[in-house]
């Protein structure tokens, strides 16, 4: 009965062992996005102030415990009037609602395969479902020796679905700023050191 209980014990010890913990490069990554303005252009954007963390298990091709969180104020569409109306209660109302998250269980990847991976978005105080596209980018270990993942995240949310419905008709149809909006996340992500 000692060794059953001590081989289950094991069997689940290193079935926790296998998953690795890893954080989010943010040197080396960009969490951005990009809208159709004035129905004939997009704008490209991005954040520069975020970190995540998530678990992955290589065996098993699976990531789990995702969580990213991002400073809507360091948003970055390189020009500041823009910026600072994208700050204001108009859109993210960023002194209100300092950040947004995504967080989502569980995903089972294979390199340069795109899967789908369904989490939560929270944005102004509002928790919605959303699906978004990953595709995984293989593993490698950099000349310092640190493990690293890379990946790709992409999909498309109505920024109104979270209240942000700051907009201007034009006088020939359309809006000033669409309502979807294209998530475009690249990343790097280094494993944590035992």
């Amino acid at each position: 009965m000692l060794f059953r209980a001590t081989l289950v014990l094991g069997l689940f010890l290193s079935a926790v062992v296998d998953a690795a913990s890893y954080s989010l490069d943010t040197a080396h990554s960009v969490v951005g996005f990009s809208v159709k303005h004035m129905v004939v252009s997009k704008v490209k954007g991005r954040f520069n102030k975020f970190e995540g963390s998530f678990d992955f298990d290589e065996k098993k091709n699976e990531v789990s415990k995702i969580n990213v969180k991002v400073e809507v104020g360091s948003i970055d569409t390189n020009n500041k009037k823009r910026d600072d109306h994208l700050s204001s209660p108009d859109f993210f109302d960023a002194k209100k609602f300092p950040t947004m998250t995504f967080t989502a269980n569980k995903v089972v990847v294979k390199k340069d395969q795109t899967v789908k991976v369904s989490g939560d978005l929270t944005l102004r105080g509002v928790t919605k479902p959303v699906t978004l596209d990953l595709t995984y980018g293989g593993s490698v270990v950099d000349p310092s020796g640190n493990e690293k993942v890379g990946f790709s995240l992409a999909g498309k949310i109505n920024r109104k679905d979270w209240g942000v419905s700051w907009n201007k008709t034009l006088d020939k149809g359309g809006l000033a700023v669409s309502e979807d909006v294209m998530i475009e996340v690249e990343g790097e992500a280094n494993k944590a050191k035992k």
